[in-house]
């Protein structure tokens, strides 16, 4: 059984599909077990140093890929926090040799959202996490809604939201991406845990 983890923050929901799609092509990789982790569900350490919530999770997992809106040409600072709750278990490397991806979203096309893939792969990068590219090239017609990686991502997802809500938006090549990168990511960990 491979298990991975996949811990997102959603302003409006947008990420929160981006994510579930995620999740969605992780589960299509026979022996994956998906959970989908909102940042609230992991509380930062207590007065003992200690983590609660749905940290354990994680301790388990031999993937966890990370997601977060891009908010001013960053992370979103709900995500922040929860890196920064991580910060005991990166000084024991506790998740040193998972694999690692992530996937970010806003509404325009660039939004600066490689700043906030490179922010979540130094994260991984912090913790000796093993990151995932894409492994995609740009989408054919470039930007067409329906192309699968039509903002032409290597480092990891990045989707747009139009102002609508996100029944609607992000279109459906976005959705297939986050879908297409959920199964790369399970396939290699998978590879990983058999060869352990």
């Amino acid at each position: 059984m491979t298990k991975i983890a996949i811990v997102y923050h959603s302003g409006y929901g947008h990420t929160k599909v981006v994510a579930e799609c995620v999740a969605a092509g992780a589960k299509g990789v026979a022996g994956s077990e998906v959970s989908i982790i909102a940042v609230g569900e992991l509380p930062p350490p207590d007065k003992d140093r200690k983590l609660g919530g749905r940290w354990d999770e994680l301790a388990k997992a031999d993937a966890i890929i990370f997601g977060a809106p891009t908010y001013m040409g960053s992370l979103s600072a709900e995500f922040k926090k929860f890196m920064e709750s991580s910060a005991g278990l990166w000084f024991t490397q506790a998740w040193k040799d998972k694999v690692a991806g992530g996937f970010t979203n806003s509404g325009s096309m660039s939004g600066d959202k490689l700043n906030a893939l490179f922010q979540l792969a130094i994260f991984a990068g912090q913790h000796s996490m093993i990151w995932v590219s894409t492994g995609m090239v740009g989408g054919q017609p470039a930007g067409a809604p329906d192309a699968l990686n039509r903002i032409s991502s290597q480092l990891g997802v990045m989707t747009q939201s139009d102002q609508a809500s996100p029944e609607v938006t992000p279109p459906k090549g976005d959705r297939a991406t986050a879908e297409a990168y959920g199964k790369r990511v399970a396939e290699i960990a998978s590879r990983f845990v058999k060869g352990s």
